[in-house]
């Protein structure tokens, strides 16, 4: 290869290089904007996201399909997982507790990040074939039932789905929306009856 081909491939590697960093760049710059906005509390939408960014919204809807994927990679950026939000409950070995504990941060989750999530909610409804909701509450649920290692697979099923109903956005919405209740007393609400179906399951 002759010093003027090397020079244009290598100029050509170069170019691609800087390109791909750039498209990196945008793509980053569109999903913090729209991190910025959830943590806010604010509504998320793709106009609003753009201009944080600084981008036109053909821009960021050439990386992102849609509202609901966005949200969906966004949010999943701000949780911490559940290791980590069961580390303050990590040495109870009392499953009601755990399951308190967990039941809370979620929906605490929820309320901070209610225009999110009531959108990605929303869009779910229309498009359930299309839009993957994050389901964090299984990963919960599994953190906080770890140490049932006595009970029979078919218990530890209907737990499951027992907790998968009550620890939940739509049970918080329903009794903020529906019931007229505080943030607060809607958590509190839930939490109580999360104690409760592990009672009645455990007993």
């Amino acid at each position: 290869m002759s010093d003027v081909a090397r020079q244009a491939e290598s100029t050509s590697t170069a170019t691609r290089g800087g390109r791909t960093n750039q498209k990196e760049r945008t793509r980053r710059a569109i999903l913090d904007s729209a991190r910025t906005l959830i943590d806010a509390g604010d509504e998320v939408t793709m106009p609003e996201v753009a201009r944080t960014a600084r981008v036109s919204e053909a821009t960021a809807y050439r990386y992102f399909p849609d509202l609901p994927t966005l949200l969906r990679e966004a949010m999943h950026e701000s949780w911490p997982g559940a290791a980590q939000i069961m580390a303050p409950v990590a040495h109870l070995t009392d499953p009601i507790e755990r399951v308190a504990h967990a039941t809370d941060y979620l929906l605490r989750h929820v309320h901070t990040h209610a225009p999110a999530v009531r959108a990605t909610m929303a869009a779910a409804i229309v498009r359930p074939a299309e839009i993957l909701r994050p389901a964090y509450r299984l990963g919960l649920i599994e953190a906080a039932l770890e140490p049932l290692t006595d009970l029979t697979p078919e218990t530890l099923t209907q737990m499951r789905q027992d907790l998968v109903v009550v620890m939940s956005a739509e049970a918080f919405f329903t009794l903020t929306d529906l019931y007229g209740m505080s943030s607060e007393e809607a958590i509190a609400s839930v939490v109580s009856t999360a104690r409760s179906v592990m009672a009645a399951r455990l007993s």
